[in-house]
């Protein structure tokens, strides 16, 4: 991240390595921080890593105007970007995948997250796709489609470490709704790449479902390959080997256009679910110790990975935010636009498939890593000059700050439901049983009569 501070040159403190090192160190310990101040207010860690990268840009362009240096900070860190949140979204999926259980009972759940993931997904591609068709000159309806798809995936890099607050059932939800967004929305994205590109589209859906179905194969076989190899190395220092063979397999599969990270998904799920997949005359193959040390070992890896790869990922977009792209009114009013469909179209679907308990679940849309990732990776064919960087910046923002106050609403209103009832006690009366001299008392006037 902090190669961008080597532009200082070495005769000054930017091109001092410790100085680097002093500067990255302090943006994890400061991240740990944000991780522990969200947990008590339940602002996303996400915003404020993102508002430290934009103080960081100013502090470092107001020194750079002092040195009389010309950077364009947001175009040297373009690549940095790309790499740090492909590894993030990568690591984000298989931490998310070694959580969820697939068992009888979570049938409905998983369905029910899919279908709202994936008919939320699509219908906010259409409306979105509609609204930049509309009002940015030159946005044709297939590039539209191609803006629009960023723009309306769920981040899973926010939503999984800012709902560990939630009820249990809530919280699985966004799991497992925003893990199915960021693969189904990665997946709808290429497959529209591709049908600009002679060379690899033109297939229609029968060859994006036949790719589907090709990369579940290859992710089931590669995975029972890595588990079965992995389990009889014995040296202490596989599990980081395990997601370098990881991260080939993505970028191998992205090489020959598969949906590679169905490859994650599928082996973080084959982990977390051992006894599901290594069943009849599979599981004597397996050894279920070692198994479960490879697990447990990757399982806090893959946590600690994912915090220090979306800390650098998030300071660092903070760090390409043009503020001056938002001081715009096309753009505030086709964002605006563009925000009220998302919760529109998230309040009807949550109503159907969820129910009336829908708070918080309703504003917890942001978008982020993956947005950012896609955006980037548009192709020049399907660029337009006329779409405005800030209707990005825009959303994410909006979305992200949005989200904050529900979560804030939330906890606040759960508070006072707790002191509510603590301060009106159920009232209990003390029962006192008969004595044995009433008893006989009692017998004996019933003689008499």
């Amino acid at each position: 991240m902090f190669d961008i501070l080597l532009w200082g040159g070495s005769g000054n403190f930017l091109g001092d390595s410790n100085i680097q090192i002093i500067a990255a160190s302090a943006v994890i310990i400061l991240s740990f921080l944000f991780g522990e101040i969200s947990k008590k207010t339940n602002v996303p860690s996400v915003l404020m890593l993102i508002v430290l990268g934009i103080l960081m840009k100013i502090g470092l362009d107001f020194y750079f105007a002092s040195q009389g240096i010309k950077v364009d900070i947001k175009e040297a860190l373009k690549p940095i970007l790309t790499v740090l949140g492909t590894v993030g979204l990568i690591m984000i999926v298989l931490e998310a995948a070694l959580e969820l259980e697939l068992k009888r009972e979570k049938v409905i759940p998983i369905a029910k997250a899919f279908t709202v993931a994936l008919i939320g997904l699509l219908l906010s591609i259409w409306i979105a796709a509609l609204i930049l068709n509309q009002f940015i000159p030159g946005m044709d309806m297939t590039k539209a489609w191609i803006y629009a798809t960023p723009l309306s995936i769920l981040s899973s890099a926010i939503i999984i470490p800012s709902v560990t607050g939630l009820s249990e059932s809530k919280k699985e939800f966004h799991i497992y709704e925003s893990t199915f967004s960021d693969i189904l929305g990665i997946m709808v994205f290429y497959f529209l790449t591709g049908q600009l590109d002679a060379a690899h589209g033109g297939g229609g859906f029968a060859e994006f479902g036949g790719n589907v179905v090709l990369t579940i194969v290859i992710s089931l076989i590669a995975s029972y390959l890595i588990v079965l190899v992995f389990q009889n190395i014995k040296s202490h220092t596989k599990l980081f080997l395990l997601i370098a063979v990881l991260l080939l397999l993505y970028a191998v599969g992205k090489k020959f256009h598969l949906s590679a990270l169905i490859i994650i998904l599928i082996f973080g799920l084959l982990m977390a679910n051992k006894e599901l997949f290594f069943k009849g005359a599979l599981s004597k193959w397996l050894n279920m110790k070692e198994a479960g040390h490879i697990y447990e070992g990757l399982h806090v890896i893959t946590m600690e990975t994912a915090f220090v790869v979306r800390t650098f990922f998030f300071v660092i977009f903070g760090l390409t935010i043009v503020l001056a792209d938002l001081a715009s009114l096309n753009v505030a009013l086709i964002s605006a636009l563009i925000l009220i469909s998302i919760y529109v179209i998230r309040f009807i679907l949550l109503r159907i498939f969820v129910g009336k308990d829908i708070q918080p679940q309703l504003f917890i849309a942001p978008r982020g890593l993956i947005t950012v990732l896609l955006f980037y990776a548009i192709p020049k064919g399907a660029e337009v000059a006329g779409f405005q960087p800030g209707i990005l910046l825009f959303i994410i923002i909006a979305t992200s700050l949005i989200m904050t106050f529900a979560m804030i609403a939330d906890k606040r209103r759960t508070g006072k439901a707790v002191r509510k009832a603590e301060s009106n006690p159920i009232g209990y009366e003390v029962w006192q049983a008969p004595t044995i001299e009433s008893v006989s008392e009692t017998s004996t006037d019933s003689g008499h009569h």
